[in-house]
């Protein structure tokens, strides 16, 4: 079914992603005055960010920035917000573009107050994609505890259809609708933003790190959601084998960056990565022991360089400067021998820890997926400016690896060159 979105092209702006970039730049231009189509692929906003446990520079919860967020999109009328929707066809020019978007079935219609008493009944369950694949959750689920739209959401492959029917005959507000369908609707906007955002770099692809192969390696974002409050262990830092909280951690920096085989360019954001997630050790675990295999440490800026400086005087925290050649495991215990060669010693390193974490690298997903429009994309997969074109810009991590801060002020800037499209048609 295809349905017509009324909208003056001369004043929308369509912004594809509702992760940190794709918020600010709609909010940017919304609350100036301009009509604002919000496109997320997911059920959910918020992306990367809403995965993680602190961030920086005020390592503060994802939920303080994104909570302000949401409720200003909800209060916005201008905003029209799709989730679980792609853009399919983008055609025409600056100041003028027709676009199709396919929205996919939720399955679950806006009466849902999200009480929870569909899952409670619910027999089927499901790999938790949010978190990283570290638990589960039931086929009819809530994708996170602030998830915005606040709604349950129906896996279709997972649930087991109207043969079952149980969520069904416990909601009070005939909120789930399994013969809910798939839709498109064409759009008129006047000017385009691609906050296409990033995927964490496959880590079973990097053969000699260990991953996939041996339960104690896990990957950066992996230790996000472990140790976030809502995340699979509630917070509880601990080794997927036995469950216990490691003695040992062995951070491996630039797992799969700077590495012609697979991406070949620095993540930027890996190493403060792993300096903040040495934080959450320290305070959880406070004996244990933490070692830091890295290449080159980069911390951009003067507060991530007082950051560095302070984990640096911590005694339980080592800095090994050298490249893991392999990783080993002990059968008998899970522990995990770390292989390198020490770059100012020359010396052969073998470091038994009991948990391991790669630094995996930050993969636009515009590598992943080809967007239908006509971009420029760099052999890596991140998009392009054509200023002089002009009409359609991206930003954020579908340009270059940034972090949270940089993000926001680089989405701001492009609301701005969105806007003058508009202006100037």
């Amino acid at each position: 079914m295809t349905e017509n979105k009324e909208s003056s092209a001369s004043g929308s702006i369509l912004v594809v992603g509702g992760g940190i970039s794709g918020l600010t730049t709609a909010l940017e231009a919304a609350e100036v005055g301009y009509e604002v189509f919000l496109v997320e692929k997911n059920p959910y906003l918020g992306g990367r960010v809403a995965q993680l446990n602190q961030y920086f520079p005020k390592l503060c919860p994802p939920t303080c920035g994104l909570e302000i967020n949401f409720r200003r999109i909800k209060e916005n009328p201008r905003i029209h917000t799709f989730t679980m929707a792609e853009v399919d066809k983008v055609e025409g020019s600056p100041g003028s573009y027709s676009v199709r978007i396919t929205l996919n079935p939720r399955f679950v219609n806006d009466n849902c107050t999200a009480c929870g008493k569909c899952t409670d009944v619910c027999p089927a369950e499901r790999s938790n994609d949010f978190n990283l694949g570290m638990d589960m959750t039931k086929a009819i689920y809530l994708p996170f505890k602030m998830a915005f739209p606040h709604k349950f959401v129906i896996d279709s492959v997972a649930c087991q259809g109207e043969d079952c029917g149980k969520c069904i005959d416990v909601c009070e507000y005939d909120a789930i609708d399994l013969k809910m369908k798939e839709k498109t609707i064409d759009i008129n906007v006047g000017s385009i933003v691609w906050a296409t955002g990033w995927s964490p770099y496959d880590a079973t692809k990097i053969d000699n790190l260990g991953f996939g192969q041996y339960s104690n390696i896990i990957t950066n974002m992996m230790m996000e959601r472990m140790a976030a409050k809502d995340g699979p262990t509630a917070g509880k830092i601990e080794r997927p084998s036995d469950k216990q909280g490691p003695a040992s951690v062995a951070f491996v920096q630039c797992a799969g960056s700077r590495d012609e085989n697979h991406l070949p360019y620095c993540s930027y954001i890996c190493c403060m990565a792993s300096l903040k997630q040495t934080t959450y050790i320290r305070e959880r675990l406070p004996e244990a022991e933490i070692y830091i295999f890295y290449i080159d440490l980069r911390a951009p800026g003067q507060r991530y360089e007082k950051f560095y400086s302070k984990i640096k005087e911590d005694e339980n925290v080592h800095f090994i400067k050298g490249k893991v050649a392999e990783v080993i495991e002990n059968p008998d215990n899970n522990n995990i021998t770390v292989v390198a060669e020490n770059a100012v010693t020359g010396q052969k390193i073998k470091q038994e820890v009991e948990m391991v974490v790669l630094a995996t690298g930050m993969q636009p997903n515009v590598a992943l997926s080809k967007l239908p429009a006509d971009l420029k994309v760099t052999e890596d997969g991140f998009l392009v400016n054509d200023y002089e074109k002009g009409g359609m810009f991206a930003i954020g991590c579908a340009t270059k690896p940034m972090d949270v801060v940089s993000s926001n002020q680089n989405a701001t800037g492009m609301a701005l060159k969105a806007i003058k499209t508009l202006v100037n048609r």
